[in-house]
This record gives C-alpha cells, structure tokens and sequence, in this order.
C-alpha cells in the first residue's frame, strides 16, 4: 500500500513507530508530545499506555526491548529528565528489539518551565539522535531509528520540536513490517547493570559511538546540497526550514544525525564553502564540536541561544538584511486564564481571601499563580510543590508555613507528587496539601491517569483511591472537599493549615472541558439587585464582565453555572437557572 496524507508531525511519527513493528508503547503525557501516543492507540498492533512518569514508561519500553520486540518511549524535554535514570543505564545495555525514545523539545516555551536541549542529555547519555525536519521525515526517521537501534545494539533518541510536532506536511504511507520477535537469552553481564559489568560495556558504548560516527558520513539521512559555495551553512531539524527560505542559495549540510556527527562529512563540506554556518536551536552541541575540530565557524555570535528561530532572523544576521515587516495588527492582550467554571479557581479564591500562600506544581492551576488570584508562589517541576513546603519548614520551622499549602493536581500526585508526601511523613513533617482533583490530566489535553478508571486504550481499570492512598502513606486526616463548596473548604483549610501534623485536602470538582461533565444550569445576574461591589468579580471568571454602569454580565455562551459567583454575591444578584 502507497498513499499520501497530511499529518502532524506527532502524528508521523505514531505512523512511523506502526510502519516499524514497534509492538509497545509507553508515555506519559506532555505538551509537545502528547499527540503521539494519543495516534499511536489508534493502531491495535500496538499495545499503547500511559505511564504514570516517564522514568516507568522508559522502563516499560525498556523490558519490551529486552524481551525482544520494537518499543518506543515518549516525551517532552522535562520528562528526559525523569527518565534520565534508566536512560543512562540502558545506554550501557543496549537492546535487543529495537529501542527508541522520542524527546520534544519545546524552544520559545510555548508549553514548559524551561528551554531545554534533549541533544545535551543525549550526548552525555551517549545516545545516537536523530532529528528530523518535517512530518516526512519524522516518519522515515522513526523507521530507520529502530533499524540502526538493532544494527548498532544502542538505544536511539528521536528529538523533535513544538515547531514539528504541531505542523502539519505531507506524509507518504507504507505498509507495516511485521518484524519476527528476537529471541531471549539470558546475558547477565549486558543486563544486569552491576559495577564489573558495567566496565565492560561503557568500553561497548565508547566504540560503538566512533563506529556510528565513521559511518554516519555515508549515511543518507546526512546530506549536502551544493550551489553557491560562497555561504555554507551546517544545520538539522526545523532550522533547515528557515534556511532554505533565508538562504536560497546557500550551500546545505542538512544533518539527519546530530550525535554523534559525521565527521568527515563535516570537515569535507567546511573545505569547499568560503564562510560557514552553524544555525542550531537552544544549544551550540553542533558548534561546539566543529570548532573543537578547529574548524571556523560562524554560529551563536550572531544567534540567538534563546528561543525558536525564523527565516527572519537568519536574513538579519546572516544577511544583514532589514527585513520590514507588515505593522502587526493591533489586538487586545490574551493573558492566559483558567476557564470558566474550573475548579481551580474555586479553590484559589477561598486560599486568596485566607491570604495562604501556595507552593505550586506543573499544571492547569500553575496559572494560580497570575492576576487576579495571585496564589501560587513557587513552581519547579512536576510534585515539587510537596517537597518545596517540606523544605521550607524543615529550613524555617512549623510556624512559618501556617499559611502556606501545597497545591498539586491529581494526575502530578500520582507522578511524582506520591513519594514526596511519602517524604514528609516519613520525615515527620506538618503542613497541608490540597490535592486538585479534576478527574484528567488537564494541562495536556484530558488523558486518562492510574485515577480514573480508564486506560490509555480506553478500557475500563482499577482506579487508584487516593483517599486510601494517603491514609496508607501514614497522612491520618484526609479531608475530601467539593471544589465549589467555598464555605466547607474555607473552614477545612483553616482548619488544616493549624494542624500540628501532615494533612491532606482533596479538592473534588472534574474538569469543566471533560465532555463528560455537561453542565445543565448557567448563571444570571439581577441588574435590579447588583450593589456593584465587584466581589463576584474576584475570582477572574473570563464569563463575567464589569458593565458601564457598574454592574456585572454574565455570557451565557461560556458560564457552565459552577455557581463561584453566585457564592460571593451577598445581595442575591445572581442567581443559578437551567439552561
């Protein structure tokens, strides 16, 4: 079968793990990655989950590899970083079926607490890249990835962008490969990761990095397109889109492996341009390299190590060019806000008028932390909002987190948030946590989590009791809260917050975009009654609207009748009716 479709570049790259054989997949959902898995379940060739983290489904992926069928792990560029453990180690193993990670990175930060370059983690963790371009490529890379993963016995990364992962391109469809399964055989000293062991591979690993690097100049995927020799320009991935529009002209290295590089290739291409480039995303891995070789080259004194690149740009550092753009149109500022009707907000404006701090995690409810609920204080990194309360007593004492609380929603509880409420009792500890509970992962697009009672496939599971999970972590007051009973979580923080030991509030309401949670009522105002005092106007609800006379309209068209506002209105002046 040939036929063509347009699909995203996640979308490719699901359509590439099924052109493969790949027989399982393991991910935990995040924004550039998501849509990967979300694809890759549409094909019943392949057993697909989520993870709870993506350190369990790089090891899912990893035991698969080891029993002897393709697997392939997904993620953004901070899941890298949780999974960096096994990723380290099974560098040294390699594999048996073939092994691929997919790392999106997300340059701009259109979805993530920092700009970080997967290449980096890669190298260090000596393992083979390859990045591809476009929703083409992303496909035809996975495939070839999963080949050289079992001509080289190493696992591969696929490194991908926001930029990729989210456009859309023309994709050639092929037929699956059915792939024989590769026997087990029991190999102690490449399995089990042990000090003697391990000796002897990393001597594995370092030579078979220098035979990929030797044979990736005659690999097809590394590739150069000459013209005029006057400019050469080293470049991978979505940057090579920008300078074939930048630089028409120019000479082209376009490198399908960024690591480990090809280094004749290299050094052939630099000796017949007369100024050579290097335009790269985030880090300088690639001029680092060239240079080290004492190769000039022309690459982050001119550009930008921050953000995603444009043809733009290139033309004005490389070209010199003034590039006039049209004047942008004047549209009025869309700061991110919680939706009408999420259960956060909820919660945000009883901790607001309490004047509790929040120590806060990754999700939907980070946005607690911008005008006009002002809540959240800190946010790191996934279940770090547990483990920042927790060093703060430990640093200041229990008086000084009276009000303070750790904010986390359930499916970052079941991430990594579980082993650091394991850390505060364990360590005898005080201090509240409010456990948002919207019955999804939010954030990301409503996956399913070890929660909800729903797989990744969507067949019904045992769904994780987090009222018991707590009381079998040792945390003995468990309070569970409807999000919009402002009163009844009014009283239950207070009431925590003074407690002279751990504690635990779930705060229950589900997502208010869950198609699930269809709302029948809506909310009205009572002009006639409105005293114009603003308090419904609190919380931030993008549904109310401060009219010019001074009083409040509701849009009909986006309030789901929460009735947040209603509870803050002392005179009756909006009132809960059916739809």
């Amino acid at each position: 079968m040939s036929e063509k479709k347009i699909m995203l570049g996640n979308e490719a790259i699901a359509r590439g793990a099924y052109e493969a054989g790949v027989k399982v997949s393991a991910a935990y959902p995040g924004t550039p990655s998501t849509e990967i898995s979300e694809n890759i379940v549409k094909y019943d060739e392949i057993y697909a989950e989520w993870a709870p983290n993506e350190k369990v489904a790089m090891e899912v992926a990893i035991g698969a590899s080891m029993s002897g069928v393709r697997s392939m792990a997904s993620m953004k560029h901070v899941g890298v970083n949780v999974a960096s453990d096994p990723l380290y180690t099974v560098s040294y193993i390699g594999v048996n079926g073939g092994l691929v990670i997919v790392a999106a990175d997300d340059p701009g930060l259109y979805s993530s607490q920092n700009e970080q370059d997967s290449r980096c983690v890669a190298r260090v963790a000596q393992v083979p890249v390859l990045e591809p371009s476009d929703s083409q490529e992303a496909k035809d890379f996975t495939k070839l990835a999963f080949e050289l993963s079992e001509q080289y016995d190493t696992p591969m990364m696929i490194r991908t962008t926001t930029r990729l992962a989210h456009s859309q391109g023309v994709v050639e469809l092929m037929d699956r490969t059915e792939v024989e399964d590769k026997p087990y055989e029991r190999n102690a000293p490449k399995n089990v990761m042990m000090p003697g062991n391990a000796k002897h591979r990393h001597v594995f690993v370092e030579q078979r990095l220098k035979k990929m690097a030797e044979d990736a100049s005659s690999m097809a995927i590394n590739k150069v397109e000459y013209q005029d020799t006057k400019i050469g320009v080293i470049t991978s991935g979505i940057p090579y889109q920008y300078v074939k529009e930048a630089l028409p002209n120019a000479s082209v290295l376009k490198l399908g492996m960024v690591h480990p590089l090809p280094r004749k290739l290299i050094e052939e291409f630099a000796s017949k341009v007369d100024t050579l480039y290097i335009v790269e995303e985030l880090e300088p891995l690639i001029e680092e390299q060239v240079q080290s070789w004492g190769i000039k080259a022309i690459g982050k004194e001119i550009l930008t190590i921050q953000g995603e690149y444009s043809a733009t740009m290139l033309k004005k550092a490389i070209l010199k060019e003034e590039v006039v753009s049209a004047a942008p149109e004047q549209v009025p500022a869309r700061p991110p806000i919680l939706c009408p009707g999420c259960p956060h907000r909820s919660v945000f404006s009883v901790l607001k008028e309490l004047k509790i701090h929040g120590a806060g995690d990754i999700g939907c409810y980070t946005l607690g932390a911008v005008a006009p609920l002002n809540v959240i204080d800190t946010t790191v990194c996934m279940g770090a909002s547990i483990s920042t309360l927790h060093g703060m007593e430990k640093a200041k004492g229990k008086d000084y987190i009276k009000n303070w609380v750790a904010l986390i929603g359930d499916s970052t509880f079941l991430h990594t948030g579980v082993n650091s409420l394991i850390n505060m009792v364990y360590n005898q500890a005080t201090g509240t946590v409010i456990i948002l509970d919207n019955s999804t992962t939010g954030m990301t697009g409503h996956q399913d989590h070890a929660a909800t009672g729903k797989t990744l496939k969507g067949t019904p599971t045992y769904a994780v009791d987090l009222v018991d999970l707590c009381h079998a972590i040792g945390v003995e007051y468990v309070s569970v809260v409807p999000a919009f009973d402002t009163a009844l979580l009014k009283e239950t923080v207070k009431r925590e917050v003074a407690r002279d030991a751990v504690s635990v509030i779930i705060a229950q309401a589900p997502c208010a975009l869950l198609k699930t949670n269809i709302s029948k009522n809506k909310c009205i105002t009572l002009p006639e009654k409105c005293k114009k005092c603003g308090m419904c106007l609190v919380p931030g609800c993008p549904a109310i609207t401060k009219q010019e006379d001074g009083t409040v309209k509701i849009d009909d068209t986006m309030c789901n009748g929460c009735g947040l506002c209603m509870q803050r209105c002392k005179f009756d002046a909006i009132e809960k009716v059916e739809k």
